[in-house]
């Protein structure tokens, strides 16, 4: 039985330590440029740097996704960013994740031992597909989300052994196959494809021009209309032992561009559910409330399981809305404790007499009254209500560093 890696996203240094400390395997980032998630906060060359340094003095791998596909243009500044990650040796990345063929030829002539992963976006969806990317020095190849897990197997029946299969567990799915979408570019002029998608499947549509019978009708955004491209998001929580049966190597968690409360949520009770499965399947089952009840704390649009058992149909969209289920709220992560007082810059506002929640990485949540609040200047405040005010908190239990706080939603 293979014991399979948790890989988790981080949008930022803050987001990459709360991964480590809540149960991350290994960590993927983004640095300025390369990278499908323009919009996300991204690594600069020295936040990396300390990123990695950090990880790894834990145990951690991390990985940089480089995976736009790429034009002529973008071919001489990857050539120079990944010599750039090359020689931020000893805390290089561990491994780089691109899509492009150029791309993926300019690391191995650039940093020809570095570790080569292949995106989702490369459409990696047959055995054969596996092996011309082996045959080219790729390590590991994540799978299309469109794989089913029969289909998984077989994979996995006809590569190496020492091939990685890398395959999204939980998070949103996208409408394209593969992430392949033209909608943002065509609508905006933003595009996919090079990290800067509007989320088109996210929007209202409606049909308001009707064409003869036989023909297809056009579809607008339109107030009246409804959510026809919007996805359930992704959850095998549940299904940790068919994962795992599949001969997955890597259970990658969607969500760069998300918060730390959500990588912490989902970290925690994935690192659980695979460590409780390895040590005991009844332990695995008799905890699934607490996995479930947990996974539902994080933001997410109800749940699906996607094309693991079978094409997804009606009942795989949500298409009266495109807003998230949000049961908590984020306040901060604990970044010192001291004569008493926990130290942080919260992201959102809370007030002296709010009931609060300490969430641990060992699975312990802890509810506590906030007793006193104080300012930068330890002047005392009533409430914090300008996001990353730096405060210090006196809470009825006293919270260790990296712990997160978080507060139920109203």
């Amino acid at each position: 039985m293979r014991k399979p890696e948790l890989l988790i996203p981080a949008s930022s240094l803050e987001v990459l330590k709360t991964a480590v400390f809540f149960g991350a395997d290994a960590v993927y980032i983004g640095g300025e440029a390369f990278g499908l998630r323009a919009k996300a906060k991204n690594f600069s060359p020295e936040e990396m740097a300390e990123g990695i340094a950090f990880a790894h003095a834990h145990g951690v791998k991390v990985y940089v996704t480089a995976n736009i596909l790429a034009h002529n243009y973008d071919l001489d500044g990857a050539a120079k960013y990944f010599e750039e990650l090359k020689n931020m040796k000893p805390d290089a990345p561990d491994a780089l994740i691109v899509a492009d063929p150029g791309m993926f030829t300019i690391a191995k002539s650039v940093w020809p031992e570095v570790e080569l992963h292949v995106s989702t976006q490369a459409n990696n969806t047959n055995w054969q597909t596996y092996m011309f990317w082996w045959n080219q020095g790729a390590k590991r190849v994540v799978s299309a989300r469109e794989l089913s897990l029969n289909e998984i197997k077989q994979i996995r029946s006809h590569i190496p052994q020492e091939m990685e299969i890398e395959t999204f567990v939980h998070g949103a799915m996208c409408i394209s196959y593969s992430g392949r979408c033209l909608l943002s570019a065509y609508f905006t002029g933003r595009d996919a494809n090079k990290g800067a998608c509007t989320h088109p499947c996210r929007w209202k549509y409606a049909v308001v021009e009707e064409k003869r019978p036989g023909e297809y009708l056009p579809v607008y955004e339109n107030d009246r209309g409804t959510y026809i491209f919007n996805s359930k998001d992704l959850c095998m929580i549940e299904h940790i032992p068919d994962l795992i049966e599949a001969g997955i190597d890597s259970f990658k968690i969607e969500g760069r561009m998300k918060t730390a409360l959500y990588v912490a949520t989902v970290a925690r009770t994935y690192r659980k559910a695979i460590d409780d499965y390895l040590e005991s399947p009844e332990k695995y089952l008799a905890n699934m409330p607490w996995y479930k009840e947990q996974i539902a704390k994080c933001t997410y649009r109800q749940f699906t399981t996607g094309f693991f058992y079978g094409k997804p149909d009606e009942n795989t969209q949500i298409y009266d809305n495109n807003t998230y289920v949000n049961e908590y709220t984020y306040l901060g992560i604990i970044d010192e404790v001291k004569d008493g007082l926990a130290y942080f810059e919260q992201r959102n506002k809370f007030s002296v007499g709010d009931e609060i929640e300490i969430m641990k990485p060992d699975g312990t949540d802890v509810k506590v009254r906030v007793l006193e609040m104080f300012d930068e200047d330890m002047e005392k405040v009533e409430s914090c209500p300008h996001s990353k005010q730096k405060i210090r908190v006196r809470l009825s239990e006293i919270p260790n560093e990296y712990d997160l706080i978080r507060m139920k939603a109203e």
